[in-house]
């Protein structure tokens, strides 16, 4: 039999403690996020308006939008009772991480702050804006320590990409916990990459070493650098970060974010969502999702944000949001680990731009009901915005004005954030569209017997008359979930038992309305609705949560299989199982969980890594010529290299480039292994040339970061 080794127990028992505190932190189907810019959201503690090594870069009058303006991680933790009366569960903060200390005039002459934390100059210690002037973790433990008791995560904002900016200020300059490294002009190491600023959003090799808007740009394959950066993400989970949105990773090197996402699950349980901003007809569309299907990290709904835009604040048709649905849950593996929202940091608000607060409260009515793990973004609830200049950054970084529990839009997610927790289809379930018109779209999610059927009627004058519906209710009659919140209206189920499409007696839908139907079955056997994460090693701690699991005790006692191997179980309940993967050779799997009864679950996906990754660049030179459309891939005999996938989706690639026929990319591989490898092209038509030769073969480093360059052999 295959045992763990030590240091594999150790880290697992590590995980297990850390996971007491992060309270099922892998499982984030179940939760409502709710999106704060730390400065404008509520100044807790007067003595870090203005701190002595930063100073001047707090406005008291709030007049100038881009500087400090007091809010602050104590002023988070105060208003916790406010969020968790509205059901928030999870809390996404800025970077907390040490910011810029140097003003920089914008294109007007005006000074300028990095209120908003994407500007770091030290990602070992927390701002002084946010924390105190001794850049301690005081305030942020303690704002950890307070989330957990009160049943809310924390998920922190985290920039790999870059520093500060490069030609002003502190030109990019980095440190580690106070000490300096390097800064974009004096870099001998090579800390940072020295390319122009991005000109071409659809060329891969630009977006990934070249400059975002002249912020000095990181150089993860440099071994300090990328020893640096998971450093940093790991010391924010052992201060009790639960998650991570990961910033700008379309900008980042991919390859090397496999690697990053493996050290955070590696070290504690967590979860990571990214940044990849794009729609159905970007390019890269079909890079987003292979990347969010195979590197464990999830990412923002960007394609359906530009559709909620489009439907609830340009007047568009349902059909947009339903088409959007019908191509991302095509594409993405998980769908339902998808993060959603209307609103954001970067956009105007919904309210700035066409809309008002019954289209607004319908778009949040849409979001907490549709698939994936909605995001609120702060104030929203509140009916917050400022449509100066069209309401853009940072006229949509509002300050927060008010903590009203009273508003339409507050009652309404406190109600729909506690149907996600009573009614797992919300959480786990599958999404089909039911009837929809221009102004009208009713949809379902199911999981096993649990239903929850939602109506919305956008238009400002028109009701319809809505025949023919089908669902998936058993018969019945069904009041308003909302009660009447949003002008709802019951529904009857004439006949059927649940489980297949029953016909709905006709209704009438008034106009601006929303009406939530639903019914909580019964877990007759164990039924698994989320896996979490979906890729790791042997060793690694994961997250089974559903219903109906039992105890875990009793004749045979509960266990889950990877084929005909059973793992290790850490914690077993009714709704949620960890185990650590076990020692199976890598490749694909299906995840059973069988109870206490010998019951099986239904089976989840999941990606056994050969071991730890380890960043490698590999070099192809003299690659045969290729046309527009045709690209060259790597491919070889592990699960991390493709298993000689020879298609778009399984080998490892387009590789970049700059300077063809040499062609590069870096790709996660398990660390301390001998692997074998080749190239291929892959053209336009999808036909593939094969390299020539024998295998090339290289031993991966057992930690840091690697290299190697070959010859095409013909």
């Amino acid at each position: 039999m295959l045992r763990n080794t030590p240091q594999q127990v150790a880290r697992l028992l590590l995980a297990v403690l850390i996971a007491a505190t992060a309270s099922l932190a892998q499982d984030f189907k179940k939760q409502v996020i709710y999106q704060i810019v730390t400065d404008r959201f509520f100044d807790g503690d007067k003595a870090n308006d203005n701190p002595p090594q930063s100073a001047g870069m707090f406005d008291p009058t709030k007049n100038n939008w881009r500087l400090y303006w007091g809010g602050d991680l104590a002023g988070i933790e105060q208003k916790l009772a406010y969020l968790k009366g509205m059901g928030i569960t999870a809390i996404w903060i800025s970077p907390p991480v040490d910011n810029l200390n140097v003003i920089i005039p914008d294109r007007s002459g005006s000074p300028t702050a990095p209120y908003h934390g994407y500007h770091a100059r030290d990602f070992k210690r927390i701002e002084e804006h946010f924390g105190d002037s001794g850049n301690s973790w005081t305030a942020f433990d303690s704002l950890t320590r307070a989330a957990h008791r009160n049943g809310i995560k924390i998920i922190v904002d985290f920039a790999p990409n870059h520093t500060n900016t490069r030609n002003a200020g502190e030109f990019g300059a980095l440190y580690d916990d106070g000490k300096f490294l390097a800064d974009y002009n004096h870099d001998p190491n090579g800390f940072f990459h020295h390319n122009p600023n991005i000109g071409d959003y659809n060329d891969r090799y630009q977006l990934q070493y070249n400059t975002l808007f002249d912020l000095a740009d990181l150089n993860q394959e440099n071994p300090t650098i990328d020893a640096y950066l998971k450093a940093a993400i790991k010391q924010l989970e052992a201060h009790g970060a639960d998650g991570f949105r990961v910033d700008a990773v379309k900008h980042v090197t991919w390859g090397w974010e496999y690697s990053l996402v493996n050290a955070a699950y590696t070290y504690a349980p967590t979860f990571l969502f990214g940044e990849w901003m794009e729609s159905l007809s970007d390019p890269l569309f079909h890079d987003s999702y292979k990347f969010a299907n195979r590197s464990g990290m999830s990412l923002l709904d960007y394609p359906l944000y530009g559709a909620i835009r489009e439907v609830f604040g340009g007047g568009g048709d349902f059909s947009k949001i339903d088409q959007t649905l019908s191509v991302e849950n095509a594409g993405f593996a998980r769908p339902n680990d998808l993060v959603t929202f209307v609103d954001n940091h970067d956009q105007p608000r919904l309210l700035s731009v066409g809309s008002d607060d019954n289209r607004l409260n319908e778009s949040l009515a849409f979001l907490l009901t549709c698939r994936g793990i909605p995001v609120i973004y702060y104030g929203d609830e509140q009916h917050l915005h400022n449509d100066t200049r069209g309401g853009g950054d940072p006229y949509d970084r509002n300050p927060m004005t008010s903590f009203d529990t009273t508003t339409t839009a507050y009652r309404l997610i406190k109600q729909l954030a506690a149907l996600r927790q009573s009614n797992d289809a919300l959480a786990y379930g599958g999404f089909h569209e039911r009837w929809m018109n221009q102004d009208v779209y009713v949809f379902e999610r199911q999981f096993f017997n649990d239903t929850v059927l939602v109506a919305i009627n956008k238009s400002n004058s028109s009701d319809y008359r809505i025949d023919g519906l089908l669902t998936a209710l058993p018969a019945g009659n069904y009041p308003d979930y909302l009660n009447r919140l949003l002008g709802g209206v019951a529904l009857t189920v004439p006949s059927g038992n649940g489980g297949g499409s029953h016909p709905v007696s006709s209704f009438t839908l008034p106009a601006h309305s929303v009406a939530v139907w639903q019914a909580a079955g019964s877990a007759p056997g164990p039924q698994v609705g989320s896996i979490g994460p979906a890729v790791g090693q042997p060793g690694l701690r994961v997250t089974l949560a559903g219903r109906g699991f039992g105890s875990g005790v009793g004749p045979g006692f509960g266990k889950v299989f990877f084929g005909p191997t059973a793992a290790a179980i850490v914690s077993w309940s009714d709704s949620s199982v960890a185990f650590a993967v076990p020692r199976v050779l890598s490749g694909a799997y299906s995840v059973e969980l069988m109870d206490s009864r010998h019951s099986r679950s239904n089976p989840m996906p999941f990606t056994v890594l050969t071991g730890e990754l380890v960043p490698v660049t590999f070099t192809v030179n003299n690659a045969p010529q290729t046309r527009a459309g045709d690209y060259i891939f790597l491919t070889g005999d592990t699960v991390e290299l493709g298993n000689w996938g020879t298609t778009f989706d399984t080998a490892v690639g387009p590789m970049l480039a700059p300077h063809e026929p040499n062609w590069f990319i870096v790709a996660s591989v398990p660390a301390g292994v001998t692997i074998r490898f080749k190239f291929l092209r892959i053209a336009a038509d999808g036909s593939v040339t094969r390299e020539g030769g024998s295998d090339h073969t290289y031993t991966v480093l057992a930690s840091g970061t690697g290299s190697v360059s070959v010859d095409w052999q013909h």
